[in-house]
């Protein structure tokens, strides 16, 4: 079928790519569903549906898709804040899938690559610093309490009160060196989140007991579940909703991004969007954790030779046939050795390539990235976006601002260069400029139109005509539109005729739409500063001297 993404070309590569990210999804998903909130086994069925239908349905080829850092986190805030119950947050996990296969049937998913990187950057390293801060309690032997990092901080003082330095982190601190300096070697044959769980649970189980553990996971196939649901249940998911949609949408096309540069392909966004939806409905129908294209699964199943969706489905298979059987061996896992595994994944988030080079960033991008990061660790996920895509619109605003304005080239027209006239024929001063020319280049957006007034207001007002020129006039939005308006009610009202040249461009049609031109005679209308020149002579009443043709 054309639009399932899968082919058996490459049989023997997808084969391996699904085993290999696999054994490294395994870990991180049990990880991911606990520090979710809605347990282990709830992080293997997101990885399961996830997985299985963006592998299929999705517009990126290898990407392996499951729970992820951001909406782990993002999912956990909504079941402490938003989730009066278990229902509620399935029903939230089911609209946002929903949500993001409008986003993909409505074509909205090359949209989200226009998020400014700062924002990226400081959204993406503000998730990793949450994910660490709270692992440091289960890390230390202690469980993770509400409120997310601000409440892990504030329970830091008593959990080092009551420090007892002997089992969990010693756990913790095995699994972590483990997943940071495993060899090179080792590498090659076991993924390192995987020798990291394998130590910190043979310690646990051998020498290190009585350390808390996942306990007992139900076994068996995922059981459909649709739950109840009302009116007013349905209007309060709404939200939470919407900001788990649009963080699983950016999470996978930026994760579709990083598969494209390494096989120099392109992914279809739209048809991505609406493999992730299908995905995240089902990981809900089955109380599973949301997710996302991951980043270190989609890289792993490459690197072993995965090209296409047959990869991901069969990660998915082998996933479920472990579930299948797996839960009495999964309930011995500590806790501790997760959160080893999980600093190892908050340090990998945050982004430290942009973070070495912020003594080089911009300073407006600086400022985005700084509070992008501190909203997302300190307040929420949604205020972080919110407030980073503001601001990140508001410095984008001030570069074009620079650049629009420094396309506009406002010059006097000296009478006896314009109209080839002495200054005897008007008066005695040589350097007269009864014409003034503001020629607009380029593009002129609401991020230039308050300005534009103040910039060229002055100019018209030293002249008794002025040619508004948009020959070379590629873009004006509404807003500057309404600016040129105001600047020629303004001339016009102090007395200073206008003439329009150039209208030929592509910004004719905003003029035109908006009736910008409205009160300028069609006479004064024309195509070249030429054509201008013998209707401002006969607005100036010009009657002496040779008129010649003036050239700008």
């Amino acid at each position: 079928m054309r639009f399932l993404n899968f082919d058996l070309k490459n049989l023997k590569g997808d084969f391996f790519g699904g085993l290999t990210s696999t054994v490294v999804g395994l870990p991180i998903a049990l990880a991911f569903g606990v520090a979710s909130g809605m347990g282990a086994l709830a992080g293997l069925y997101g990885a399961i549906a996830v997985g299985f239908f963006a592998s299929m349905f999705g517009g990126t080829r290898s990407q392996i898709s499951g729970p992820t850092g951001s909406m782990t986190v993002l999912m956990a805030a909504i079941v402490v804040t938003h989730a009066e119950n278990f229902t509620q947050a399935i029903i939230i996990i089911l609209m946002a899938g929903a949500i993001q296969i409008l986003l993909g049937v409505f074509r909205i998913g090359r949209f989200v690559s226009y998020t400014p990187y700062s924002v990226v950057s400081g959204f993406m390293s503000g998730v990793g610093v949450i994910i660490m801060v709270v692992q440091t309690l289960p890390f230390l032997g202690w469980a993770v309490v509400e409120g997310g990092p601000v409440g892990a901080i504030n329970a830091w003082p008593e959990a080092l009160r009551n420090f007892d330095p002997k089992a969990a982190l010693a756990i913790g601190a095995v699994s972590l060196a483990v997943a940071v300096a495993l060899p090179e070697r080792a590498r090659k044959y076991v993924p390192p989140p995987l020798a990291a769980l394998a130590v910190g649970t043979l310690l646990a189980t051998a020498w290190l007991r009585g350390t808390p553990v996942i306990g007992e996971v139900p076994t068996g196939l995922p059981q459909i579940q649709w739950p109840a649901w009302s009116p007013a249940l349905l209007i309060g998911s709404i939200a939470p909703a919407i900001t788990l949609a649009l963080l699983g949408s950016i999470d996978s096309l930026l994760t579709s991004l990083v598969a494209d540069a390494m096989t120099r392909t392109h992914h279809n966004p739209n048809r991505e969007l609406i493999g992730q939806g299908i995905g995240n409905f089902a990981a809900g129908l089955i109380g599973g954790v949301p997710g996302a294209g991951s980043t270190p699964g989609t890289v792993v199943n490459l690197r072993a030779g995965g090209s296409s969706g047959l990869s991901g489905m069969l990660r998915s298979g082998l996933l479920l046939a472990l579930v299948m059987g797996l839960g009495k061996y999964v309930s011995v896992i500590p806790h501790a050795a997760l959160a080893g595994i999980l600093l190892k994944v908050g340090w990998d988030i945050v982004d430290w390539r942009f973070m070495k080079r912020l003594h080089k960033v911009r300073r407006e991008h600086l400022i985005v990235m700084v509070l992008t990061l501190g909203l997302t660790v300190f307040v929420d996920l949604v205020t972080a976006v919110a407030f980073g895509l503001i601001a990140a619109g508001f410095a984008s605003a001030l570069q074009f601002e620079r650049l629009e304005l420094d396309s506009v080239v406002s010059v006097p027209l000296l009478d006896q260069t314009f109209f080839g006239i002495t200054g005897t024929d008007v008066d005695d001063d040589p350097f007269s400029a009864h014409v003034g020319l503001v020629r607009l280049h380029g593009t002129f957006t609401v991020a230039s139109a308050t300005r534009l007034v103040k910039v060229i207001s002055l100019d018209v007002q030293e002249h008794e005509v002025v040619i508004l020129d948009f020959t070379d006039t590629h873009y004006v939005d509404d807003s500057a539109a309404l600016v040129i308006e105001q600047l020629i009610d303004t001339a016009l009202d102090e007395g200073t005729d206008c003439i329009v040249t150039g209208l030929d461009s592509d910004a004719a049609a905003t003029l035109e739409a908006l009736n910008v031109l409205e009160r300028i005679p069609s006479a004064q209308i024309v195509a070249s500063v030429d054509d201008a020149q013998p209707i401002a002579a006969g607005l100036l009443g010009f009657k002496g001297g040779v008129i010649v043709a003036g050239r700008i």
